[in-house]
């Protein structure tokens, strides 16, 4: 797995996820407990993370959408 996109956004985070998942590609989100115990501190950020072999997939996906700002390099 690789990440994909940080954020704390719930918006943000569902969005990326139904958008991988309509493409067919598998999505885990990582940290998302810490994320919630921490409160609104923003110390802990979510991480999506995608297969390492759709990653550049899922990352012209994330571009077409206009999203490409969030991509973890």
């Amino acid at each position: 797995m690789r990440d994909l996109i940080t954020s704390n956004d719930p918006v943000l985070l569902n969005f990326v996820q139904v958008l991988l998942k309509d493409a067919g590609i598998d999505v885990a989100v990582f940290d998302g407990n810490m994320s919630s115990v921490q409160g609104t501190l923003g110390a802990v950020q979510q991480r999506i993370a995608v297969p390492d072999d759709v990653w550049t997939q899922a990352r012209r996906l994330l571009d077409e959408a206009g999203l490409g700002q969030w991509i973890v390099e």
